[in-house]
């Protein structure tokens, strides 16, 4: 009789390193950028200031304004990415987009942060990133009909914002990893 000999396979876990000081690094560059961003757009008039620059209606939100929001969230993003990978030294891409992601991460809990403490450095689409009452502040007034609209059309904003920011901390890693990016053929 022939002797049977069973292969047991261990899984093993690699931990995979963060290099925290370019991610804080990387985030504070996109939190600035954002800052950046929406006060350049509110000196060329692509957004209001204060109130008034609440989106509170798509259709009152011109071409020039989407386009310079989208290219603002976005690039922003890039620029924190792509600090993060570059301080970093990381030359491969996917540990360079892992950080730059994880650097989105601690920028928009930052973003969060500024915009809840009154964050009135935020236009455009980060500012449906501040809250906004939707109930009267005094008792007996009455409920604005519009307050459910503006919030809905604030969270929209703030959330297509968010992903822009999310895709453009993930190319902002890659470009800064200098590694191209190639298909693999099988």
């Amino acid at each position: 009789m022939r002797e049977r000999s069973a292969v047991v396979r261990e899984d093993s876990w690699t931990a995979w390193p963060v290099y925290w000081s370019p991610v804080i690094v990387g985030a504070l560059a996109s939190v600035v950028a954002v800052v950046l961003f929406g006060v350049i757009g509110t000196a060329i008039g692509s957004w209001k200031a204060g109130n008034e620059g609440r989106v509170t209606d798509f259709s009152g939100v011109g071409r020039v304004a989407v386009a310079y929001a989208v290219f603002a969230s976005f690039f922003a993003f890039v620029i924190g990415g792509w600090v993060t990978a570059r301080i970093a030294g990381i030359r491969r891409a996917e540990p360079a987009i892992l950080h730059a992601a994880i650097a989105f991460l601690v920028a928009t809990v930052v973003l969060v942060a500024m915009a809840s403490f009154g964050g009135a450095v935020f236009n455009g689409w980060y500012a449906g990133l501040a809250p906004s009452p939707a109930v009267p502040t005094q008792a007996g007034q009455p409920v604005d009909p519009n307050a459910a609209k503006a919030a809905t059309a604030g969270a929209t904003a703030a959330a297509v914002a968010i992903l822009l920011g999310l895709v453009g901390s993930v190319i902002g890693g890659w470009m800064g990893s200098g590694e191209r990016m190639a298909s693999e053929s099988p």
